[in-house]
């Protein structure tokens, strides 16, 4: 299994740690660094354009990090691809494939926050046909040579055109990520691009059906689903003990997921709750090294899945404290769930 980290590039006063965004840019990239230098496997950065996330162009914060780093693959977690220009991904995945010497993937969803809609003119009744045609466009681009595109509602037309420069990757690894709309899965599975679930709250053994319908939907459409990966993303903390992992965890973590909360309508949770998500039936992954390693080889049976990736800083966590956690997981977890599990099996990651 795959094993590797993401983040939204927060810079909130949550937790009491404030930073100027390049402050905050700066640790984010030594925390890249030392996920490269333990040998995790890849890191993903998520795109938004609010006043909480400082990552409102991944590219080119990846960019900066290809420059640092040596082995681990750097992915968006996500790019919104329905408010973006297919032409314009590709030729900046492209460009930070090379720059990485073939390290680049592109993670493609619809997005969980919708502030790029109205900020590139996009209308969010169109949410969903927006993706699936831009999604069409960009892996007619991804095929290579010249692309002729007929053009779509909500793309322009490629008269036999060449889109430069050409990636070292060919083609480059695009994932699907997904919050578990069956609509959403049955899509990656069509096109026969490798799933990521994002399970950030309630039971995550009710996502099984989630990983059997993209299975079965695959092979239904003649994709041999042995050779499409699927990946798990969570929320979670790591320090050496249970009790300091959710005491650090906790107050960042609330701050945050009420800030949103109270955005969406939902009803505000307490640390009874924190603590029952971080439970073994739960869906974060908060606690002692070996707390994680269970709760990814319990998941495993049930998912069989091939990537997993940890939020770490959930709402601004001290940067000292999310190095310590990279530290725990690069030299405790990872080591661990190598033995247990063995080399990556899937030939499509073996090849991502």
């Amino acid at each position: 299994m795959q094993l590797g980290l993401y983040s939204f590039a927060e810079n909130t006063a949550d937790g009491g740690v404030t930073q100027t965004p390049a402050e905050r840019l700066e640790d984010l990239l030594e925390e890249i660094v030392l996920a490269d230098q333990l040998g995790l496997d890849f890191y993903g950065l998520g795109e938004h354009h609010r006043p909480d996330f400082v990552a409102s162009a991944p590219v080119t914060i990846l960019a900066a990090a290809a420059a640092k780093t040596r082995s681990i693959r750097l992915s968006t977690a996500v790019t919104v691809l329905s408010s973006d220009n297919p032409v314009r991904v590709y030729e900046q995945f492209s460009t930070l494939d090379l720059l990485s010497h073939g390290r680049a993937e592109i993670m493609a969803g619809r997005g969980s926050f919708i502030e790029s809609f109205p900020l590139f003119g996009y209308d969010l009744n169109d949410y969903d046909s927006l993706f699936e045609e831009k999604l069409e466009m960009l892996l007619a681009i991804r095929k290579g040579g010249r692309i002729n595109w007929a053009g779509s509602a909500h793309t322009r037309p490629i008269p036999g055109l060449e889109i430069f420069p050409k990636p070292v990757q060919n083609p480059i690894p695009l994932w699907i990520a997904v919050g578990g709309t069956p609509n959403s899965v049955a899509r990656a599975a069509y096109h026969g691009l490798p799933l990521m679930i994002a399970i950030i709250g309630g039971y995550p053994k009710q996502f099984q059906p989630f990983v059997e319908l993209y299975r079965d939907t695959a092979t239904k459409v003649g994709h041999d689903a042995s050779r499409l990966p699927v990946g798990i993303s969570s929320h979670g903390f790591i320090a050496p003990t249970s009790q300091e992992a959710l005491d650090i965890a906790f107050p960042a973590h609330h701050a945050a997921m009420s800030r949103i909360g109270r955005e969406r309508g939902w009803r505000p949770g307490g640390r009874a709750e924190f603590e029952a998500g971080a439970s073994p039936d739960g869906a974060y992954f908060m606690g002692s090294p070996q707390q994680v390693i269970d709760k990814i080889l319990m998941q495993h049976e049930w998912f069989m899945h091939d990537r997993f990736g940890l939020q770490l800083s959930v709402g601004t966590i001290e940067h000292a404290k999310v190095m310590k956690a990279i530290e725990l997981f690069g030299t405790v977890v990872k080591p661990a769930i190598d033995k247990a599990l063995g080399p990556v099996k899937t030939p499509a990651l073996e090849a991502v």
